[in-house]
């Protein structure tokens, strides 16, 4: 079984629904009020993370929440949001070392994606890919591994606000660089770990060098599908994929819509990319 924490965004067609895919939810809390994110309203949630003005708070799932997504299947591959950003794999190993010793025939892996939201659903994509064609569970792991460590992800947020109340930046950061239209690139730096890549004036010129820097280091685009991440911002991701496509041959490119956990970060209007 597939089994991921909420930071996996959605796209049934690609991932599919409930049968195929078990998230396992983070808690999102804004002025006291928990919000599970499973089949979160991201619209209501987008509301109340305007209006507060006090600090957003994410939980990762417990290693019981993990543990009994583990249940009713005797080999379940998990894929977690990076380890250097979340205690979510560090639940996911705690629940899979409880699982295996209550249940020795079973088998659990779980993989750190290395990175989150798009590129976090893209690992995701490639383990379902990999189960279909049933191959070992030495194999899958391998394959899974070297996907993951090959993977870029970039993105560029609308606002900085939200950084702010998530105590990523300053809150004189945030005024600072909103007054001045700066929009940060922002992006993993093949650790784990999300770093300032480059700061932009204008948005459309963020956009433009987002596509810019995919084409600053090799990748085998006939083999490599992109995955493009939105809060809200459908018709953007749409008219990027147009652009990127007129760009490079990348394989295929997918469009994700983003789930609750990604949305705290990335915001409305907010756009992540991974191939």
């Amino acid at each position: 079984m597939l089994i991921t924490d909420s930071c996996v965004d959605f796209n049934n067609e690609v991932l599919g629904d409930d049968t195929e895919i078990k998230r396992v939810p983070f808690i999102v809390t804004i002025d006291g009020n928990d919000i599970i994110d499973k089949n979160i309203d991201t619209s209501d949630l987008l509301s109340k993370m305007k209006e507060t003005k006090n600090r957003i708070l994410t939980a990762c799932p417990s290693p019981n929440d993990f543990f009994e997504s583990f249940k009713k299947n005797a080999e379940n591959y998990v894929v977690t949001i990076s380890s250097k950003l979340s205690g979510s794999h560090n639940s996911a190993i705690a629940a899979k070392d409880m699982f295996e010793e209550m249940e020795p025939e079973s088998h659990v892996h779980v993989f750190d994606s290395k990175t989150a939201c798009a590129g976090e659903s893209l690992v995701a994509l490639k383990v379902k890919e990999l189960l279909a064609q049933n191959l070992s569970s030495l194999d899958i792991v391998e394959k899974v591994n070297s996907y993951i460590s090959q993977l870029k992800t970039l993105f560029v947020l609308n606002s900085l606000d939200n950084l702010a109340k998530n105590g990523r930046i300053s809150n004189y950061q945030a005024i600072i660089g909103n007054l001045l239209n700066i929009a940060p690139i922002m992006g993993e730096n093949g650790q784990g770990e999300i770093v300032l890549k480059e700061k932009v004036r204008g948005k459309k010129k963020a956009f433009s060098r987002l596509v810019d820097m995919i084409g600053e280091a090799p990748v085998d685009f006939k083999n490599t599908v992109l995955a493009i991440t939105h809060v809200h911002a459908l018709e953007k991701a749409t008219e990027l994929k147009a652009v990127i496509e007129s760009r490079y041959p990348f394989k295929d490119v997918i469009i994700f819509e983003a789930s609750g956990l990604s949305t705290v970060y990335a915001d409305n209007g907010g756009i992540v990319i991974a191939y």
